[in-house]
């Protein structure tokens, strides 16, 4: 069989695959939204309204079997933007915090914000405090700005990428996360979502080819390997997976089922470690075949060899880049520490840093190991003394650049 034929073979296969994948999104999304949809009435309205007049805070002090409790509210009156009360204006509290005013925001005319509303037996408004102040507007302008900039710069490339970012995104938020909130294993599930991630993208972006098929292999197998590792770092270390608060505050969600939190941090790993080892694997494996192009008499051995040349370049920056990444998150937490002169020693024994560590290195290793898989893969594949090297690189389509 000739590589079209073959080529055409994984074509199949990979319409069958992104047929599964929207089906099993479809059936997951269906489940949750029954589920809300159930839960809907048990929980108050959040409601969209514009502020149309904002009072002074006001501080009353109260008693309490602790002493003396400051209370701070605001008073406004807001307009309905949305839903069966859409333009009733009403009475809204502002409550502020009374212990850290670093998290009160003071809330002003013509601000929009979400407020919950409390309603009576006949549908009418009772009661109604501010939820949260509405900044969804500003993030579309921003991924506006992101679309924008991705179809300028990347024509159909970027058109691609998109694609697949949307992709990743719906796999993330509509099969990984509802299927662990079901209790399934995370370690069982986040492998083959991401893998498949890693190929629809690759495949997407790059077209059906040598040069994808190797990125593939080098990309799936780095993945897997820092996952592997996350997984014998986390036993060794007796990780328990509840570094963070918001792992903490799972453990109290009324679920009738009980997460595997050590299975979520090697996840988490994986999503983390996925995007920057995909982008080695793919450079690589592209440089590999403009190489393999250029050279028709090029031994795979010398492919191998220019192929851990261009690796080792891109190593370097690619490192920084993941631990920069972990490492920002958790600014706060090294001021912290500084501020109250925590030695190094004992803080990187607290299993919030030792947990950041692990992602970092597992994610790292997990890039070294990408580039001599990748560089086998795409000499092993493009070598013309073993097979013919694919001319068109991208199935015949002209990919916009």
């Amino acid at each position: 069989m000739n590589f079209v034929k073959r080529r055409g073979c994984v074509f199949v296969f990979l319409m069958f695959f992104c047929t599964v994948f929207f089906l099993i999104n479809s059936v997951v999304f269906a489940e949750e939204v029954g589920e809300i949809m159930q839960e809907e009435d048990k929980l108050p309205k959040q409601l969209r309204a514009v502020v149309l007049s904002a009072h002074e805070v006001e501080n009353e002090e109260k008693e309490y079997s602790g002493g003396i409790l400051e209370v701070k509210t605001q008073l406004l009156e807001v307009k309905i933007l949305e839903g069966a009360h859409k333009g009733e204006i009403i009475k809204a509290q502002n409550s502020l915090n009374s212990f850290n005013d670093a998290y009160n925001i003071t809330i002003s005319k013509g601000q929009e914000v979400f407020v919950y509303i409390n309603e009576g037996m006949d549908g009418t408004i009772e009661s109604a405090y501010v939820a949260e102040i509405v900044r969804d507007k500003y993030i579309l302008y921003l991924l506006i700005a992101f679309i924008l900039s991705m179809l300028v710069v990347g024509r159909m490339k970027g058109f691609k990428a998109l694609i697949s970012l949307a992709i990743t995104f719906f796999a993330v938020i509509y099969i990984m996360l509802p299927l662990f909130l079901k209790g399934y294993n995370p370690i069982i599930v986040s492998v083959p979502i991401c893998v498949g991630v890693i190929v629809i993208t690759l495949l997407l972006v790059s077209g059906v080819n040598k040069k994808s098929f190797a990125a593939i292999i080098g990309t799936a197998g780095g993945v897997i390997i820092a996952g592997v590792i996350a997984i014998l770092m986390g036993y060794v270390t007796n990780m328990t997976g509840l570094g963070s608060e918001e792992a903490q505050m799972l453990q109290f969600t009324p679920l009738d089922i009980k997460l595997n939190f050590k299975g979520l941090l090697f996840a988490g790993i994986l999503i983390g470690a996925m995007g920057a080892i995909m982008d080695v694997g793919i450079s690589i494996a592209s440089s590999l075949t403009e190489v393999a192009a250029a050279r028709d008499d090029i031994s795979t051995k010398d492919l191998i060899k220019s192929g851990m040349n261009v690796g080792r370049d891109i190593l370097g920056s690619m490192s920084n880049t993941l631990i920069l990444a972990y490492t920002s998150a958790s600014i706060p937490l090294l001021l912290l520490t500084m501020a109250y002169k925590v030695s190094f020693i004992e803080m990187i024994n607290w299993e919030v840093v030792a947990s950041e560590i692990v992602r970092a290195l597992s994610s790292s290793i997990g890039l070294v190991i990408t580039v001599p898989l990748t560089a086998v893969a795409a000499a092993t594949l493009l070598n013309k003394k073993s097979v013919e090297i694919d001319k068109d690189r991208g199935c015949g389509v002209n990919d916009g650049n």
